[in-house]
């Protein structure tokens, strides 16, 4: 592949991104793809066929952009209190450039649940699952490791997918919704953080009483 062909790819990348984000593979045009990356329709085909191929391509780039990245934060070899901190930092700082990212992944894997296929060659969800059940042990209950997983996810993000709607219920309390957002990646690590060591001293508590029951 020559330079040029690398740039147009690139260019039609990227337009191809703004287009399928904003409109979601049903009502995007190839003809809007092709005006936002400022080349013909026929030069569009050439490198992409058909909508569909365009579509498979941008949605496997983001999928790969938004997962793979982040589940690397759980393997890596640091305190779990860290490990969430970095968590929430770095992807919700993410999320803000990329504010339409999680919507579209979510959009598009209920019109085509096949999707989740290719969405879960990016992450290796029973590994983060073993590596925060190792982490967290006896802190909390292994049943309870995926309610973690989903809450941790959930805390990062839905104050960015629900921009809308937190700016005009924020707006009427006096807050601005950046700085919420701002205050958002550290008040969720310590939210999650509380909540285990809370478990742990309930865990501690009800196993001396079991002991003493059995005295």
């Amino acid at each position: 592949m020559t330079k040029d062909d690398k740039q147009t790819e690139e260019k039609i990348f990227t337009a191809a991104t703004d287009v399928f984000e904003k409109k979601g593979l049903a009502a995007a045009r190839m003809q809007d793809i092709a005006d936002k990356a400022g080349i013909n329709k026929a030069l569009l085909h050439y490198y992409f066929r058909t909508k569909d191929k365009l579509f498979l391509a941008v949605f496997d780039k983001l999928a790969d952009k938004m997962f793979r990245k982040f589940a690397s934060i759980f393997e890596r070899d640091m305190p779990f209190e860290e490990k969430i901190t970095y968590f929430f930092k770095e992807h919700m700082t993410f999320l803000q450039k990329n504010p339409r990212l999680p919507m579209f992944i979510l959009a598009e894997i209920n019109r085509n649940p096949k999707l989740i296929e290719l969405f879960l060659t990016k992450v290796n969800l029973n590994r983060i699952k073993e590596r925060i059940a190792g982490d967290i042990a006896g802190k909390l209950p292994e049943e309870a490791v995926p309610h973690l997983l989903v809450t941790i996810i959930s805390l990062s993000v839905f104050p960015i997918a629900a921009k809308p709607i937190l700016e005009g219920i924020l707006r009427t309390g006096g807050i601005n919704y950046n700085d919420f957002i701002e205050e958002r990646k550290t008040v969720a690590p310590e939210f999650i953080i509380r909540m285990l060591k809370q478990s742990a001293i309930e865990s501690d508590e009800e196993l001396q009483s079991d002991n003493k029951n059995h005295q």
